[in-house]
């Protein structure tokens, strides 16, 4: 009679990873690398704000206190707070550079906020258009950036309208990383 020896040593990793290639398991899911884009990419293609305007007679040699250019900057900013947006931007990990406008901000460091394509916008100039404002919201707060500090934004971002007492939004990034610029 024969007897058959089964050893019930642990097992090796060469022979895990023999287990796991036999039974075709997946492996864990690496982190998706953020892209550098630039603001243009947010920007449908052909999408001009001002076509609407080039068309009325007269707008050129109106003064600042006419109703009609007070009527003209109503209509431009319906026009840039609903700006279009590039559906294939939604899902995407990227990597985006900007300038800070907080908007959330306690002892912890900033949660939420505004990244804009240029310096003063939001906070000195009327709002640029929608689709050129991205709101961050980061899972955990972060310290040592002020207003207006030019940064690093990395996150996947969303289509979704945000309106804020800064301006509207037209993309939400979920931030995983904000750092100050410093080139790419």
């Amino acid at each position: 009679m024969s007897h058959t020896s089964i050893s019930l040593a642990r097992p090796t990793r060469r022979t895990w990873l023999a287990m796991g290639a036999a039974l075709a398991l997946p492996l864990p899911a690496l982190a998706a690398p953020f892209n550098e884009i630039a603001w243009t990419d947010l920007v449908p293609q052909g999408w001009d704000p001002a076509k609407s305007m080039r068309d009325q007679p007269g707008l050129a040699g109106l003064s600042d206190t006419d109703p009609r250019a007070q009527e003209m900057l109503d209509e431009l900013r319906k026009i840039w707070d609903n700006a279009p947006t590039v559906p294939t931007m939604a899902g995407r990990s990227v990597k985006l550079p900007g300038y800070l406008v907080p908007l959330e901000e306690g002892k912890d460091g900033i949660r939420e906020f505004l990244l804009v394509p240029y310096f003063g916008a939001c906070i000195h100039t009327p709002p640029p258009p929608s689709n050129q404002i991205v709101l961050g919201r980061a899972a955990k707060p972060f310290k040592g950036l002020r207003t207006m500090d030019a940064v690093w934004a990395s996150g996947t971002l969303q289509i979704e309208r945000a309106a804020s007492s800064m301006g509207v939004a037209s993309y939400v990034m979920q931030v995983e990383r904000v750092v100050k610029y410093q080139g790419s």
